[in-house]
């Protein structure tokens, strides 16, 4: 993604020295026809051995060259530990312990032991007096680019209204769930609704929660395109289009049977309920509603953007029908432009070049709320912005690249100090906000590249993989589970799987 790198370079020379022009040059358009109340947790359940393990690593594994680390618990620490390899039970390596004595936060004793000197591709365990051994893990050349793949299967597995044959999907083969018609909940009608990912284990599904995943998963296609192959092993694999993009279309086609064609309007989804009496579920249209048509329009821009070099005529009505929603929008909101409205405007500007979205855009920039608390919509906007050909006032994509490599600075000094190497309090409970950190702090690597943000979003990866306070693998059991984690834990995969070729 060239542009948004170029911008960056533009960026910073304005930051560095305060010149701010007020215009980018416009460097074209993109022509005609081609683009011219179901809030529910689902519960997780940790499976925990039968003692807390002590000696603490990646369960997925490492990269050949990469930094290796383990993490030690325990109030004795021995002087010395040993890499094994699993299948000879050689003890490959000897390495030696870095006490780092009592963490009163954790309340917990800690110390560390380097073994990145061990590069030869196997399966391993680390073992150490007094503390035992480690789960095994592999040490590898491409294990990013297959955990990226995994990954982006989770969507696949979670398709609703379809077959998951077993040539895909393996041991979840299943037959077609929630096939029939959806009902409204105020009319004796129903609606064709089948089609989407599923957000909830009963089948529900959300326009905005699919939006946000839309946003995160082209968010990482946009910077490391290359790395988004078309052998992921679904049943559109092979057809010249990036699966990831295939998997999305799976999305759209079910936004699209969302939409009121009529009035623009946007359903905000399809709850599934059981009904009384036993008598199996039922699922049910929420009503239209203004927040679903901006999220709507939204990601329906932004795939169309990106979707217009593999099928134009799709791509196409995808923007129409986000300019629809929009028009829907217009009509009927009267607040202030929020993050969904901007963000809209952003993406509706980038794919279309229209100057009434570009003045949405600006007067949402000028008000400068963003500054203050910077959220995942609103970064999804900015990142449009700040990537577009289209002209742009050069001032206000200073200030946005400010404010993403200022945050990204506050989260790199909180990792400072962790034993755990990351941002903020390592509970098992704030992986939601780690992982937007982290798709912060990998568009701000994008923009700069630092080695530091990099060693930042790697360690991250260490922690939800299995080097926690827990020795849970919480990317397996919990973050591939809930897709609104996978799409971010996906941006992070892209950026490691990218830079470990």
């Amino acid at each position: 993604m060239s542009r948004m790198k170029k911008a960056a370079v533009i960026l910073l020379i304005v930051l560095l020295t305060g010149c701010m022009p007020s215009q980018l040059e416009n460097k074209g358009e993109v022509s005609g026809n081609t683009i011219a109340g179901m809030e529910k947790e689902p519960v997780i359940s940790y499976e925990m051995p039968a003692a807390s393990p002590t000696i603490l690593i990646n369960q997925f594994g490492y990269i050949n060259e990469s930094s290796k680390v383990a993490v030690f618990k325990g109030s004795e620490m021995p002087e010395e530990f040993y890499v094994v390899q699993e299948d000879t039970q050689e003890r490959v390596y000897t390495g030696y312990t870095e006490n780092k004595g009592y963490n009163e936060k954790l309340q917990e004793y800690n110390g560390y032991g380097d073994f990145s000197e061990v590069t030869r591709p196997g399966t391993y365990y680390i073992e150490a007096p007094i503390l035992g051994r480690s789960y095994s893990f592999r040490i590898g050349e491409d294990l990013y680019g297959q955990a990226l793949k995994e990954a982006c299967k989770q969507y696949y597995y979670s398709r609703c209204g379809v077959e998951l044959a077993k040539e895909y999907a393996k041991e979840k083969a299943r037959s077609a769930c929630h096939t029939g018609k959806s009902r409204f909940r105020e009319e004796a009608a129903a609606l064709e609704a089948a089609g989407g990912w599923h957000q909830f284990g009963d089948g529900s599904r959300e326009v905005e929660w699919a939006a946000r995943n839309i946003g995160a998963l082209l968010f990482a296609y946009e910077l490391y395109e290359e790395i988004f192959t078309d052998d992921t092993g679904i049943p559109e694999s092979g057809n010249g289009t990036p699966d990831i993009l295939d998997e999305i279309r799976y999305e759209t086609d079910w936004l699209l049977k969302m939409q009121n064609e009529q009035t623009g309007a946007v359903y905000a989804g399809v709850t599934v309920c059981e009904r009384d009496r036993g008598m199996g579920m039922v699922s049910y249209v929420e009503p239209e509603d203004i927040q679903s048509s901006k999220a709507f329009a939204m990601a329906m821009a932004k795939f169309s953007y990106f979707y217009q070099n593999y099928d134009a005529e799709y791509a196409g009505r995808c923007l129409r029908a986000a300019e629809n929603a929009w028009r829907y929008v217009k009509r009927y909101d009267t607040a202030e432009t929020d993050a969904w409205k901007f963000s809209a405007a952003a993406e509706l500007y980038r794919a279309s070049g229209r100057g009434s979205f570009h003045k949405i855009v600006l007067e949402y920039l000028e008000a400068g709320g963003y500054k203050e608390d910077l959220d995942e919509t609103a970064f999804f906007g900015c990142i449009a912005y700040i990537s577009t050909s289209r002209q742009v006032e050069l001032t206000y994509c200073a200030e946005i690249a400010e404010v993403i490599l200022t945050k990204a600075e506050e989260i790199s000094k909180e990792t400072r100090g962790s034993v755990y190497r990351i941002a903020g309090n390592p509970s098992g409970e704030n992986h939601q906000e780690l992982l937007l950190d982290m798709m912060y702090l990998t568009a701000a690597d994008y923009m700069i590249t630092n080695r530091e943000y990099k060693n930042i979003i790697e360690n991250h990866l260490h922690y939800f993989m299995g080097r926690n306070e827990m020795g849970i693998n919480y990317a397996d059991t919990e973050i591939m589970k809930q897709l609104d984690m996978d799409s971010k834990l996906i941006v992070m995969l892209s950026e490691m799987a990218f830079f470990a070729k």
